[in-house]
């Protein structure tokens, strides 16, 4: 068991769980999360959001997946 998962339970409640797969990277031109694909707001506000904005955020989602495309870096990216 990791550590991450010994504390899992104590941040677990009954309303629409968060879709943070703890990977929390920026993409720097859809400004979404690579992860979870929330906005920044979305990830700040998701605490003090009501069920039925968080359900509007969890329908939009599967929407947002084209908008996040793999980066290159290195001499893939200089070359492009």
């Amino acid at each position: 068991m990791t550590k991450s998962e010994n504390t899992d339970h104590i941040w677990a409640r009954a309303e629409i769980e968060s879709p943070c797969v703890k990977v929390c990277v920026i993409h720097p031109e859809s400004r979404l999360c690579t992860g979870c694909l929330r906005s920044i707001d979305e990830i700040s506000a998701w605490s003090r959001m009501t069920s039925q904005a968080r359900q509007q955020v969890m329908e939009e989602l599967p929407t947002r997946s084209g908008k996040v495309t793999k980066r290159r870096g290195g001499r893939a990216a200089r070359l492009k």
